[in-house]
């Protein structure tokens, strides 16, 4: 793979990309597993990711140590996790074009209404749902991150209407995806997705990986606040109708 160009630049567009998302341009991600699979086979394509997702983890969690929302992460990562072991468990049985039109479908809505309501920057209460509510949006965030690596459309219609200031999201996303990816290692172990050759080509991605993550907190750091959520909501109409579009033709 390493000799073959198209895969070449599928890596180092599908790692910038995901770069800049736990930089803190969440959304762009998602993008990232689809590049490098028009090069090679999905399940190779996320075996390879995993690991540079989980050192991207690390910087972002690191950079943004002390913006975070202790009391979201603690109602979404348990129902995470029980959405990781229904991913898991379902992974033969799931039709994963049929779940990803479907939230697709729904991002894209969600994008949508959330830049219509608050066109022209007006002001909009900020959500207070119970944590409940959170744990149920985890279960589902949990259960799309294992299945296609796509946990960043729930999240985001949960954390985003609450206004968080931009950093204390983009940290809470930081800290909850990084325990999420942690806890999908053993799932992809014992599928066998982790070979020498897909390691090495990791392990020779994470200068790139590292770089890019740090270039995307050094830009959300210097972005108007103001504009921050609706850049959120743009970035989640493209990711519903990329993902829209990959279940439909799929």
């Amino acid at each position: 793979m390493l000799h073959d160009p198209a895969f070449l630049a599928a890596a180092i567009a599908s790692v910038i990309l995901i770069g800049l998302a736990k930089g803190g341009f969440s959304g762009l991600g998602a993008f990232g597993t689809p590049v490098l699979a028009l090069a090679i086979s999905p399940i190779a394509a996320a075996a390879i990711l995993l690991p540079i997702l989980i050192v991207q983890d690390a910087v972002s969690v690191w950079a943004f140590r002390r913006t975070w929302d202790k009391w979201i992460v603690g109602w979404m990562f348990p129902g995470a996790l029980l959405g990781i072991v229904l991913g898991w468990a379902f992974a033969s049985v799931v039709a994963v074009n049929v779940m990803l039109a479907a939230l697709g479908l729904i991002t894209l809505a969600f994008g949508l209404w959330r830049m219509w309501i608050e066109r022209g920057g007006r002001i909009v209460a900020a959500s207070n749902s119970p944590g409940w509510v959170g744990s149920l949006f985890g279960v589902v965030t949990g259960f799309t991150s294992q299945v296609a690596h796509a946990g960043a459309p729930p999240f985001q219609m949960w954390v985003t209407p609450r206004r968080l200031p931009h950093l204390d999201y983009v940290g809470t996303g930081a800290v909850l995806f990084a325990m999420i990816n942690w806890a999908k290692l053993p799932a992809y172990a014992a599928l066998g997705a982790f070979t020498n050759e897909h390691l090495t080509i990791s392990a020779l991605l994470v200068p790139l990986a590292i770089g890019s993550t740090l270039a995307g907190v050094w830009l959300v750091r210097r972005i108007d606040p103001s504009r921050f959520y609706g850049l959120i909501y743009l970035l989640m109409v493209l990711l519903g109708a990329k993902l829209l579009w990959e279940g439909v033709t799929a």
